[in-house]
């Protein structure tokens, strides 16, 4: 499924994808096509799901937030990223999420590809959201309300307009100069953007209500009363142990679905639930293996974490634009004698 790099000057040159550059790639294809252009690609793996090595992220956890590695191969290629969450980053003037990821070659190890992923997890994100929702929400759904408006906030609305329909998004955080910076990034979107004051008001007449909020605790941004049945809830913002965004009893009167259930069981609201509670794997109702939205008045609720095929399927999509963008730079990071046994003999001879 991943085509090779474009050839570079030397073997030993791996492309690099910097933050300056992937801004560049966005800019020149374009937030939201991008968006949905990857979303083929997340939904294309999910298809294969099968073909994927699958292992819940590795979590390094402190008080003051986490770190992680996230691996997966489909056979071909291994791909991993890393990523932090620190919820208090924001008030020091640093950036909650931060990522990096790399693609390698399985029959050689090579690695193909090295690249920022804080501005592409923010789109893979958005993307995933987007083909969830697709499958999940009520038909002809026009209204999404965003509870919390930091960093996720344009891209999930980019990507609910493109890929799902959305003309009209409702904003609240509790921060009201989040929402301001919301509204400004998303004028001339074509989306009608509604400020409001509340997450009651927001998701008045929304079909699709996405909560993503930062701070790490259980946290009930939704009650159970605020939730009118046929909606669909997109909850990103729980995905750590120790972190919710739903009451329980919302999650009881919904039909959850997931990525990876070793995972989310540990990370996302249904860590609330029994450990045998119900839920659907994603990948099982985009392959039409079972049934996603059965009823107009069914709550669906896709309780997202994140998830290495999602990240995997990302950096597969960048690595394709390389060639026409040109927008990445050759590292040296492969040592690559011209005797592979000699490897002390090239660095005496880097000495002249």
């Amino acid at each position: 499924m991943t085509k090779l790099p474009p050839a570079p000057s030397k073997l030993a040159f791996v492309p690099f994808v910097s933050v300056e550059n992937m801004m560049r790639i966005v800019n020149t294809i374009g937030a939201a096509k991008m968006i949905a252009e990857m979303a083929e690609y997340i939904e294309a793996d999910f298809v294969r799901w099968d073909k994927f090595d699958k292992t819940p992220r590795v979590a390094a956890h402190s008080h003051e937030g986490v770190i992680e590695l996230m691996p997966t191969s489909d056979g071909e290629t291994y791909g991993f990223k890393y990523v932090n969450g620190h919820p208090a980053n924001m008030a020091r003037g640093f950036q909650t999420v931060t990522a990096f990821g790399v693609l390698a070659r399985v029959d050689n190890g090579y690695p193909i590809l090295l690249s920022e992923m804080t501005v592409l997890t923010a789109l893979r994100t958005a993307a995933t959201s987007a083909v969830a929702a697709k499958h999940l929400a009520p038909k002809n759904a026009r209204t999404m309300a965003m509870i919390g408006n930091g960093a996720q906030c344009e891209f999930q609305a980019l990507a609910m307009r493109e890929i799902v329909g959305v003309e009209t998004v409702r904003l609240f955080d509790i921060d009201a100069t989040a929402t301001e910076k919301a509204v400004r990034n998303l004028a001339n979107t074509g989306l009608k953007v509604v400020a409001c004051t509340s997450a009651e008001e927001a998701m008045t007449g929304a079909e699709i209500i996405t909560t993503c909020t930062a701070d790490k605790q259980y946290a009930t941004i939704l009650t159970d009363n605020m939730v009118g049945s046929g909606v669909h809830i997109n909850a990103i913002g729980g995905d750590c142990p120790g972190k919710t965004e739903l009451h329980k009893d919302i999650l009881l009167r919904s039909s959850i679905f997931v990525e990876y259930p070793p995972q989310t069981r540990i990370e996302g609201e249904i860590q609330q639930l029994d450990a045998d509670h119900p839920v659907t794997e994603l990948w099982q109702v985009i392959t039409g293996k079972t049934k996603g939205r059965t009823s107009s008045d069914q709550i669906t609720l896709f309780d997202s974490v994140g998830f290495a095929t999602e990240d995997f399927s990302a950096l597969r999509y960048v690595h394709d634009q390389l060639e026409s963008t040109g927008h990445f730079d050759e590292l040296d990071m492969i040592a690559d004698p011209d005797d592979p046994r000699d490897l002390f003999g090239m660095v005496q001879r880097a000495k002249v």
